[in-house]
């Protein structure tokens, strides 16, 4: 049996709220990457840097499609951003790198290693560029 991917009617209003969340977790992350003194705060800046990329994708499928993902499962928010724009199967290529680390800098009893977390932050970034630049045009 098939399901059907669950979406939510969105436009430019919701674009706009969905990147300034973004950026938020963005500009939060690469505080805490930072910090030299917690190691678990890798975990932590991986976690947001998520975060900052799943609404990055909202952003730009509410802008692109008039709808963004609603599911449980993020990963079904991938078919919808490489609907959403020319590029659409890059992003949606990095947005599947930030997901990979989802369960272990959210749920994990290991932690998230530094370079995983730079690399995090800098795929949200990418999200988050191209989200103004949609959210923007």
């Amino acid at each position: 049996m098939v399901s059907k991917q669950r979406t939510a009617a969105c436009g430019s209003t919701e674009a706009r709220a969905r990147l300034r969340t973004a950026q938020a977790y963005l500009e939060v992350a690469e505080v805490v990457l930072v910090e030299p003194e917690r190691e678990e705060f890798a975990s932590v800046a991986a976690g947001l840097a998520v975060l900052s990329g799943i609404a990055a994708s909202d952003a730009i499928c509410c802008v692109r499609l008039g709808k963004r993902h609603r599911g449980e499962d993020h990963h079904g928010a991938t078919v919808l951003l490489e609907e959403a724009t020319p590029d659409g199967s890059a992003l949606a290529i990095t947005f599947t790198r930030l997901l990979e680390l989802k369960n272990t800098a959210h749920y994990g009893a290991t932690l998230v290693s530094a370079r995983s977390a730079a690399s995090a932050v800098k795929w949200a970034g990418r999200l988050v560029e191209r989200a103004r630049e949609e959210v923007e045009r």
